[in-house]
């Protein structure tokens, strides 16, 4: 591929753009310095640095974030800061690929829940893992206000009627792993579904973080706010 067609491809702008910061002497590929945006480079494995930034050549970006609470899963957030500005520009500027400009999430959270947050450019891969075909599972740490018991579980597991809906909502699993700690398995997505589903077992949600999708646990070093790329193994383990 043309390196100046590899930048584009990477979210580094235009191919103007790309063009201009290869003819100043800006990227570096394998650490040489190259000069010609029609450079002719390998790309599976390809490691490069743009303006001293290192980067790896994804030809389809797949993410985990750690979302922290206060943030919106929007690209034009109403009230709290954009989960986008926690990643480079590059992943934001991403060429329109499958009708997704640039990485998005793979579902939401809402601004006050924290945990793991998928993001991509893969548009299959999103409609494969918000579909309620697939039934992938998410696992939710729910901490309540009122103390849970038995009876509560038992409810979450047989179903429980929302308001928008007369078909009831069953969680897949359901454990009590404190007086005020449920882990929750819902494997499908409706609007604020864990937040009335203990509201309909009359609990309420005092904080709510997500903490594994499918067989994908959110890892224990992966800080609130920071992200990282999706490996072979990562992905694997969606797919499952």
């Amino acid at each position: 591929m043309r390196l100046q067609d590899v930048l584009y491809s990477q979210g580094f702008g235009t191919r103007r753009i790309c063009a201009g910061l290869i003819q100043q002497g800006m990227v570096a590929v394998q650490g040489s310095v190259l000069t010609d945006p029609a450079a002719d480079v390998a790309t599976p494995g390809l490691h490069f640095a743009v303006q001293g930034r290192d980067w790896m050549f994804h030809d389809k970006a797949y993410l985990m974030l750690h979302k922290p609470a206060g943030t919106e899963c929007s690209q034009k957030p109403s009230t709290y800061p954009s989960i986008y500005t926690l990643l480079p520009p590059p992943l934001r500027q991403r060429p329109q690929k499958s009708a997704v400009q640039g990485v998005q999430a793979v579902g939401r959270l809402d601004q006050d829940t924290t945990g793991l947050l998928l993001l991509t450019d893969d548009g299959q891969f999103i409609h494969r893992m918000n579909s309620p075909r697939h039934h992938v599972a998410k696992v939710y740490e729910v901490t309540t206000k009122h103390p849970l018991d038995d009876s509560q579980a038992r409810r979450l597991l047989d179903g429980v009627v929302l308001d928008d809906d007369p078909q009831p909502v069953r969680a897949a699993a359901c454990e009590i792993a404190g007086q005020h700690h449920l882990r929750l398995t819902l494997t499908e997505g409706k609007y604020h579904q864990v937040k009335r589903m203990l509201a309909a077992v009359s609990n309420r949600v005092e904080a709510l973080h997500r903490s594994r999708i499918g067989a994908l646990s959110l890892p224990a070093d992966l800080a609130p706010g920071q992200w990282r790329w999706l490996s072979e193994t990562d992905l694997a383990a969606l797919r499952a």
